[in-house]
Parts: structure tokens; C-alpha cells; sequence
């Protein structure tokens, strides 16, 4: 991977304003406030240019020794490579709410992103892009296999998903953990600057907070985990559950994504730490006062609503339905995970077709799953199951041309899932677990006519905001039906009524929101 070299945009390596030619001459004279030339309008304005990329530039270069007064660390950077026509490694913004939602505060303070780029090559050096300061963390192979595949997603993940799976508790997969862990708390401390803010985020750094409090004491921290936290019965069974702990609480601020979660590490923090938390806060060994509360994170609504409303959707809108027959849609939206309830919402649709309750000639579920992790033998053995699931469906209830699943196993853009946010009759949205589950947001914000039914896990944060969803129990087949039956009977007006207290809901707590609380709790305004 070639280096990205550390030019501001709108500023050509190499460009200069004022020839050597002319400055030899001897007859402009300059100050660091203005330029005083005897030529014509033209040649000083591209002088006084000069003095605004100097003034940029000196800017960026004081900013460089002075470090970032807030800072971001993530296990991935808000940035993907690509290489251009020319054979050159360029980077560009990702799509995703978290890095939408603390932009402003990024540009506003000038701020850094901490995180791996992904792949196993040596990064490039740290670069400014859109605005922000993007600093690489490298993963090896092997930090890959232990600490991301391995103890991140083999361990921490299904611990804190009830352990549907069973977690694998593999001393070196926690070596590597608390090594990469490091390596994140070194450049955070590295990049800080003195007072400055550092906004972890997620269950691949929880040991950072503490790590970094021992290099920086002058910092504010803050963290969020954007997954499920678990109840004591289940998080003892981490056989270093001590040692989270202790590293969450080196954070002055703890945001998980509903109040049961928050509660459920405040009292680890008495049963583990002996310590004597309150109903939001805890005073750490050392005497500080940490904050610990929920913060449900949230979506642009805004945006997907104007997406919704465009040109593009509505071409889209035309081409899904011809394609899909002009049937009545079930939509399905997953990253193809064993958390999502994948396999309950297949299951729940092929008995409502064989009970009658559904007409495959009416119906069609539309079933959007990328892979994700198939190295993790768990995630693959999932794919195997729910495509023989969908081929087993189809055989038994699809025709030629009408499919009773189309079954789509890749990702789509934006604009695409928006048309099919527009067309679905019904969305189910059935995680056995979820921290808070977005889709189902995403959903609702781009329904622009105000119908439409959500069904939702009782099992997913959102359904804590979300109260005029269709609620379910994954785990009860035939109580998932009944919901399904009701909701897909509902009348126009019913639909209204529920979709316009949802709609309502998510307009008002948009990222926006979660971004203004969460960091004016931290200290940030």
C-alpha cells in the first residue's frame, strides 16, 4: 500500500503563488497579514491565496505539535481505501451514522480518528481527510485472528448475546486483546492534546480507558458500547471479567445503549470492585466520579427521508416491483449474524404459507443478508442453514418467476435499500438480541407516507423507544405468527396511528441528538 502523502486538499504539493522569478526581483513586499504587490487585481488575489494557504498551513503544523483536543478510537476508521485510474492508493468517507453524528465536533475541534484500516498491510502514515486527522493503527495476521476473530468475536461477542454460542475462552486470544488494547491506548496518548478529549467506542477496546488513563491522567474519557452489556450471571463467566471492569472504569463517562445494560455494570462494579454505585454514577479507587447512563444512539433521519423522497428512489421503486411481481412485501434487512433470528423469521414464514395464513401468490419475503466473519466457523455453518432454509422454501412454495423468498446475500447501497424501506408492506426486524438495531429506524424514517408495519424484537433496544412497533418474542414461533397475521391485516388507519408516533419518535431522537447528549455529558459543547 503506497503512503498517502499529507496535503491539505485544495492546496497542490509543490504549488507556489509567487514564482522564484518574482521574488527575486525584489519588488513585492509581504507581511504575514497581507501582500503589497505592483501588479494587476489578478496576480494579488492569487498572492493573498498564498498567505491563506500559509495561514492553513501553519494552522495544521501547530495543530501537529499540539496534538487533538478530541479524539475518536475505533476498531475501524471512518475512511475506505480504494486505488484510483492511476494505480494510487486513495482513501474515501465510509457510509455510517457514528462518524455522521460526530463530524461536526471532529472539524470543530480539529479532531483525530484512531483506528485500524483494515487488511494486514502497513498502513499508511497519518493523513487529514474531509475535515479530520486520520491516524492508522496496524493489525497483523495474527492480531486479526486472536484479537478481532478470536477474542472480540469468538469471546466477547456472544458472551454478551446471551451466549447463544458458546463463548471460547482462549488465554491467548486475551493476551493479543490486551496487547492491541495497548497499542490503541500508546497512539491515543501519542495524539492527545494536553486537556484534550478521547471518545472510545465499542467491545473491541474496553481495557483502553483504563490504559490510557495510566499514560494521560490529564484527559477526559469517554466510552460507549454500542452492543449489549450482560447480567453478572452471565458476564462471570469471563475468566478476566475483573479486568474489564477496571478498564471501562478508567472512562470519566460510561454510555451504553438502554438502562438495563448500564445497571448491569454498575453492580459488577459493587459484586466485583466492592465499590457503591448509585442509580447513574460510581467513584472509582482513585477517587473520580464516573457517569455511567444510557444514550440509545439513532440514525439520520432526516437524510433518509430526503433519500427516500428523491428521483433515483422512486426508479428504483418501479423496477423492485415489476421484478417482484406487484406482490405484497415482507422485508428482512441482517448482516448475516446468529443474533439476527434469521432462522426464526424463515421459519415463522414458511409455516404461515403451509397453514394458509399467508398466499404465496400474494407474497413475497425479501430477504436481504450479507455475510459477515465466515471465518468464524459459527457465522458459516448460519449460512449454510439459512440458504438451504431458502431453497427449501422456495422448492416447496415458489413458482417459476415467483419466488417465495428472494434472498439477496450481499450488501446494497443507500439508495437501494431505501426503495425497498418504500415498498415493504411489512418489515421484520427479529433479533433473538440487539444492542439497539438501526434498521428498524432506518425503516421507519423512510416511510414517507405515514404507513407501513414494523415488526419488532422484544429483544432489540429499539423496542424501548419504539413502543407502537408490532412487538414480538422471537423465541415463541406461534405468538411471532399471530403478530405477523395481525399486523398484516391491519387497516390503512391502524398503520397510520403506529407509524406516526414512530416517526415522530425517531425525527426527535435522531443521531444528531445522541451525539449533543452523550458529548455535552462528557464535557463537550
Amino acid at each position: 500500500m503506497k503512503p498517502v502523502k499529507n496535503v491539505e486538499k485544495g492546496s497542490p504539493e509543490g504549488s507556489s503563488a509567487i514564482t522564484k522569478q518574482e521574488v527575486q526581483t525584489g519588488n513585492p513586499t509581504y507581511d504575514n497579514k497581507s501582500i503589497k504587490i505592483n501588479r494587476n487585481t489578478g496576480t494579488y488575489q492569487e498572492n493573498n491565496a498564498e498567505t491563506n494557504q500559509n495561514k492553513q498551513q501553519h494552522k495544521a503544523d501547530k495543530m501537529e505539535q499540539e496534538g487533538s483536543t478530541f479524539l475518536v478510537l475505533a476498531n475501524r476508521l471512518p475512511v475506505d481505501s480504494y486505488t484510483d485510474e492511476n494505480g494510487n492508493v486513495q482513501w474515501k468517507r465510509s457510509p455510517g451514522g457514528l462518524v455522521t453524528a460526530l463530524e461536526p465536533m471532529l472539524k470543530k475541534r480539529e479532531g483525530a480518528w484512531i483506528g485500524w484500516a483494515g487488511g494486514t498491510s502497513e498502513p499508511p502514515a497519518p493523513f487529514r481527510e474531509d475535515g479530520m486527522k486520520i491516524v492508522p493503527i496496524q493489525l497483523t495476521q495474527e492480531d486479526v485472528e486472536e484479537y478481532y476473530e478470536g477474542f472480540s468475536n469468538a469471546t466477547l461477542w456472544p458472551l454478551y448475546h446471551d451466549a447463544m454460542v458458546t463463548p471460547k475462552f482462549d488465554r491467548s486470544w486475551w493476551d493479543k486483546y490486551v496487547e492491541v488494547n495497548q497499542r490503541f491506548a500508546d497512539a491515543a496518548a501519542k495524539e492527545a492534546a494536553e486537556g484534550g478529549t478521547v471518545f472510545i467506542q465499542d467491545y473491541q477496546l474496553q481495557l483502553v480507558p483504563q490504559m490510557l488513563r495510566e499514560l494521560r491522567p490529564d484527559v477526559r474519557i469517554g466510552f460507549f458500547l454500542h452492543i449489549p452489556f450482560p447480567p453478572k450471571e452471565l458476564f462471570s463467566q469471563l475468566p478476566w471479567r475483573r479486568r474489564v471492569v477496571e478498564g471501562l472504569l478508567g472512562a470519566d463517562l460510561i454510555g451504553f445503549q438502554v438502562q438495563g445494560a448500564a445497571r448491569n455494570f454498575l453492580d459488577l462494579t459493587r459484586d466485583f470492585l466492592g465499590l457503591s454505585p448509585t442509580e447513574n454514577t460510581v467513584v472509582a479507587k482513585d477517587g473520580r466520579k464516573v457517569k455511567v447512563d444510557d444514550y440509545p444512539i439513532s440514525i439520520s433521519s432526516k437524510e433518509y427521508d430526503r433519500l427516500a423522497r428523491s428521483a433515483e428512489v422512486e426508479k428504483l421503486i418501479h423496477r423492485y416491483l415489476s421484478e417482484l411481481g406487484n406482490r405484497r412485501i415482507i422485508l428482512g434487512v441482517d448482516r448475516l449474524d446468529y443474533t439476527k433470528g434469521i432462522d426464526r423469521r424463515l421459519k415463522v414464514y414458511r409455516e404461515m404459507l403451509a397453514d394458509g395464513m399467508l398466499d404465496p401468490e400474494e407474497v413475497v419475503l425479501v430477504q436481504v443478508a450479507p455475510p459477515s466473519r465466515e471465518r468464524v466457523e459459527s457465522y458459516a455453518k448460519l449460512r449454510e442453514e439459512v440458504e438451504r432454509e431458502v431453497g427449501g422454501i422456495n422448492g416447496e412454495f415458489g413458482r417459476f418467476g415467483l419466488p417465495a423468498v428472494d434472498y439477496i446475500p450481499r450488501s446494497l447501497n443507500r439508495t437501494e435499500l431505501a426503495a425497498l424501506f418504500r415498498i415493504a408492506d411489512l418489515m421484520m426486524v427479529t433479533p433473538i438480541r440487539d444492542g439497539m438495531n438501526l434498521v428498524c429506524k432506518e425503516y421507519v424514517a423512510s416511510r414517507i407516507f405515514g404507513n407501513g408495519n414494523l415488526i419488532l424484537s422484544e429483544f432489540a433496544g429499539a423496542a424501548q423507544e419504539l413502543k407502537d412497533a408490532w412487538l414480538c418474542n422471537p423465541h415463541d414461533i406461534d405468538g411471532m405468527k399471530e403478530v405477523v397475521k395481525e399486523a398484516w391485516d391491519a387497516s390503512e388507519e391502524e398503520q397510520k396511528r403506529r407509524m406516526s408516533t414512530m416517526r415522530d419518535h425517531v425525527f426527535e431522537h435522531d443521531v444528531d441528538r445522541w451525539a449533543s447528549d452523550i458529548l455535552h455529558d462528557l464535557g463537550i459543547d
